[in-house]
């Protein structure tokens, strides 16, 4: 699709089923001039299907995941990790921690349920909810990894409890699990007589034991106790029971139903700017059971729904189905069928579970990759070698290589700020939009552009802005710049620096730039490496190979939030503990070797680096194996010269954002370690500098 204005903002909240769908028809089907927002706590959601299946232990936490991030990429949206926290209608603006509002024009909310299970005494300090389901799964792989001789306790024996009960002691089969499923009622109350005795059967058949009409009243480390007295001894107890909306639902003036959001037939709330789907809504035309076959098949709809509203066009009606078939996980590979009352049961119903699962999952993972650019019929000569195979990579910051650089500018080609005057410096630096998000691009570029001045050992002083939007309407872009101010307001607040004043323009793409003058007394450069010095790295490389992986949709979710969360790590505090070094600069486009070639270079000496003490980024290696690679690749290997041994692509990865470089004292090096180390940085010691002029790797 072209290149058109942004005109409407559309804003997804939560990453539930539904929308997981919507974000994958939506990147196969855009619609032009929408702005699309995907907010989530967290880079992952859960599929609630296959949740009894990673219990069991037959499926991966990798298959139990939605990745939201890829999924954001493919649908052109900006994802915003992070949770809500309210709405303001009036204003049309979503409120999350630590940003400037989020505005929409048409709001969708897909947030699931989230459980009562903390209310109970002592549970939110030694339980576990089932709900929300990435919390719950990532607690259970880390008791189930160490546990010895387990003893759990189930509150709450509806399906979804029961079905939990036997995945566990499914998995724990071989360390003699002590199970108990506790219902304050009568368990599995929801099912016809025959499924439930079939159940029951399966329980008992597990040795889980059932004890009803029972009312937890606290929950201790050892266990939980009983209104009758009795003591269940547990150190795994989570919650099957009282789900119920998450809290801040109940500030949005929406109607509600029973806490829920009340929607019409076509998904609309009682504003009809907002629409809920999921566990989150009610249908208050035709209610159903909280049931995910619901959340999958209202994704159509939606998405239809959305397209009208923001297009002016026809909406239409979600008409769920009178029943569906339910299909239970009995722990091993079996399962349970139920619909209209008839039930089945078996090895072949499982693996039918199986399939549907799988069909869901592969729907949201198999993405269509992103085209080649496209070639005129006729072309000037050497076009299609400029164009390479894949789209210009964001992550270097598209910067021209080092090697080009440097026969251009000669001796003005070196350290990372330049002297002004005697305790005065000045760098700026420019970066195209590697994410969607314009708060995050800001935070990243700023952080960015502040690495050269402390680099230098200088306090940031002063910063104009430089900023190109992409075509959009006047109402988007006084929301965009709202958001971009905002950010370099409190990122360069924090820094120490005041905003000078600065320029804006319309373009194809996002950019954001800064200069910035910073006061030193004694300027830290690349020059003044000494022989001997021990070089000190404060932040693991990576970011230029998970940036490509990410726009190449190869990328893990978890890895690219992870990048991106050290990208925004201020060097602040980095800087003043390694005020006394010899040398430093800031990593960035040139990479690990190309910066280390700048030092050695400026202070005519060589080094020798200890690969297998570089901190890597989650996922990079991974990545770098299969020969993803950042498109300042090849650039940086012409610009790191000779280097011995065998060099890893990782070490001519260009980063954005990266750590600080040093040549210390060899004999402050531990002590400056630890110092990184306490103020929360990965940093380490990763070679020495040497004399002559080669660098080698061992």
């Amino acid at each position: 699709m072209d290149k058109y204005p942004f005109t409407r903002d559309l804003v997804l909240i939560g990453g539930g089923h539904t929308h997981a769908l919507v974000l994958c028809k939506w990147g196969m089907d855009p619609l032009a001039g929408v702005r699309v927002s995907v907010i989530n706590p967290g880079p992952t959601a859960a599929y609630s299907g296959m949740l009894p299946g990673f219990v069991a232990g037959h499926y991966s936490r990798d298959d139990l995941d939605i990745d939201l991030v890829k999924l954001a990429r493919f649908a052109g949206a900006r994802m915003i990790n992070g949770a809500v926290t309210g709405i303001d209608r009036a204003a049309r603006t979503v409120t999350v921690a630590g940003r400037p509002p989020i505005a929409y024009d048409v709001l969708a909310i897909d947030v699931g349920i989230t459980s009562e299970m903390p209310v109970l005494e002592g549970f939110a300090a030694y339980g576990t909810p089932a709900k929300p389901l990435g919390a719950f799964a990532q607690a259970w792989d880390d008791y189930r990894a160490c546990v010895k001789a387990p003893k759990i306790a189930v509150i709450g024996g509806g399906v979804a409890g029961a079905e939990l009960a036997l995945a566990m002691a499914h998995a724990l089969r071989d360390r003699s699990p002590k199970l108990h499923l506790i219902d304050r009622g009568r368990a599995l109350a929801a099912l016809g007589d025959k499924a439930r005795q079939r159940m029951l059967a399966a329980l008992a058949g597990y040795g889980v034991e059932i004890i009803e009409n029972a009312e937890v009243t606290q929950v201790f480390p050892e266990g939980v106790l009983l209104r009758d007295g009795r003591l269940i001894h547990s150190d795994f107890t989570t919650g099957a029971a009282g789900a119920k909306p998450h809290d801040w639902i109940a500030g949005t003036g929406l109607d509600l139903q029973d806490g829920f959001i009340a929607v019409n037939a076509q998904l609309q709330a009682s504003d009809r700017s907002v629409f809920a789907v999921g566990d989150c809504a009610h249908m208050a035309t035709s209610p159903r059971p909280k049931a995910g076959v619901y959340a999958v098949r209202q994704a159509p709809v939606l998405f239809d729904n959305l397209r009208a509203v923001l297009s002016g066009g026809q909406m239409r009606d979600y008409k769920p189905q009178r029943d569906y078939l339910k299909l239970i996980s009995l722990g091993q590979k079996s399962a349970l069928a139920e619909k209209f009352g008839t039930v089945w049961q078996g090895p072949l119903l499982w693996r039918l579970k199986d399939r549907i699962d799988r069909k869901f999952m592969t729907r949201l993972d198999d993405l269509p990759a992103m085209p080649a650019p496209a070639m005129p019929k006729t072309a000037a000569l050497g076009l299609r070698a400029a164009l390479g195979d894949k789209p210009m990579c964001g992550g270097c910051g598209a910067k021209v290589g080092r090697a080009a650089l440097q026969q251009v500018l000669g001796d003005a080609f070196g350290d990372d700020a330049g002297m002004v005057q005697t305790g005065q410096v000045i760098t700026t630096d420019h970066l195209r939009a590697l994410v969607a998000d314009p708060v995050l691009m800001t935070r990243i570029a700023a952080i960015h552009a502040l690495g050269d001045i402390w680099a230098m050992g200088a306090t940031p002083q002063a910063t104009t802005v430089q900023i190109i939007l992409p075509r959009m309407s006047a109402e988007l872009q006084q929301r965009t710049m709202a958001e971009i101010t905002a950010t370099t307001t409190a990122v360069m607040s924090e820094a120490g620096a005041r905003i000078a004043g600065g320029h804006s323009a319309l373009g194809d793409e996002l950019t954001i730039g800064f200069t910035i003058t910073g006061l030193v007394d004694r300027p830290i450069t690349q020059a003044g490496a000494r022989p001997g010095d021990a070089l000190v790295l404060t932040k693991p490389i990576g970011s230029g190979t998970i940036m490509a992986g990410d726009m190449a949709g190869q990328a893990r979710g978890a890895d690219v939030i992870a990048c991106l969360d050290l990208m925004v790590q201020s060097q602040a505090a980095a800087a003043a503990i390694l005020h006394a070094a010899h040398a430093m600069t800031d990593v960035t486009g040139f990479g690990l070797l190309g910066h280390l070639r700048g030092i050695c270079d400026a202070s005519a000496t060589g080094a020798v680096l200890d690969w297998a003490q570089v901190p890597v980024m989650a996922g990079a290696a991974a990545l770098s194996a299969r020969g993803v690679r950042s498109t300042l690749f090849a650039d940086n290997q012409t610009g790191a010269g000779m280097v011995g041994g065998t060099v890893p692509d990782l070490a001519f990865d260009p980063q954005t954002a990266g750590g600080l470089l040093a040549a210390v004292a060899a004999d402050s090096a531990a002590d400056l370690l630890r110092d990184l180390t306490g103020a929360g940085y990965t940093a380490a010691i990763i070679g020495q500098i040497t004399d002559g002029a080669a660098i080698r790797l061992r």
